[in-house]
């Protein structure tokens, strides 16, 4: 089964082609505002590389969010349009399992997994996955971090913190000593986007392209204009 993946949550535009569950190609990209821009560029450049056509695709996946608004608007609304012209089925991936699953691997199942997108000032967006199979233990939510957070999950053994919303907690949460954090920086990627949504295709676990919309997790907010003053 052929298998195009996109993440545009944050800033990195991402877009992947997997065979099954082997990775035929992946664009990257790490810049400022290139989602919009770019994006379908990194479509065509992946399956033409990779010597297929967009016609040959079994169907189309996207990280679903949480994330940036914008960012996710992209995403989603690029994958519908190719659902739609193309009549593919649609995949969504939560942006945080796709996040645990680049580095699962890594830890034994004694650890937790808990990836971290910056939300503004001391709020992240969360979820905590088992090391061992990737399995959701505590559902993505918007958290403020304080040096309580978490206490419970730290006091039955190792988490690891990782993501961009990760950094600015380490002074809250570093203190403890099963708080475990990466130095290197994880950014959501079509790579692993493309893994889960190859289990969901053949699970067939697929969205309703017309009515499927963004994980935003919260609602957008905008400030209240002042009131005019005659």
């Amino acid at each position: 089964m052929l298998l195009l993946s996109l993440d545009t949550s944050t800033t990195v535009c991402s877009v992947a082609l997997h065979q099954d569950e082997t990775l035929l190609g992946c664009y990257e990209l790490f810049t400022e505002r290139t989602s919009s821009a770019m994006l379908t560029t990194l479509i065509n450049d992946v399956v033409k590389h990779t010597g297929y056509e967009l016609n040959q695709l079994d169907a189309i996946a996207v990280a679903k969010g949480p994330g940036s608004y914008t960012g996710l608007r992209i995403g989603v609304s690029t994958a519908k349009g190719l659902c739609f012209a193309l009549d593919k089925p649609l995949l969504a991936i939560n942006t945080l399992a796709a996040m645990a699953e680049q580095i699962r691997s890594f830890y034994s199942a004694t650890y937790r997994l808990c990836p971290m997108i910056d939300a503004r000032r001391m709020e992240v967006y969360c979820a905590f996955y088992g090391a061992a199979d990737g399995s959701e233990l505590r559902a993505t939510s918007a958290e403020i971090i304080d040096e309580q957070s978490f206490s419970d999950w730290l006091a039955k053994g190792p988490v690891v913190f990782f993501g961009d919303g990760a950094a600015k907690c380490r002074a809250a949460l570093g203190g403890q000593s099963n708080a475990v954090f990466l130095d290197k920086l994880i950014q959501p990627s079509a790579r692993t986007v493309g893994l889960l949504a190859t289990a969901a295709l053949t699970e067939g676990r697929f969205e309703n392209v017309a009515q499927f919309e963004p994980f935003y997790l919260k609602e957008f907010m905008t400030a209240k204009p002042k009131p005019l003053v005659l």
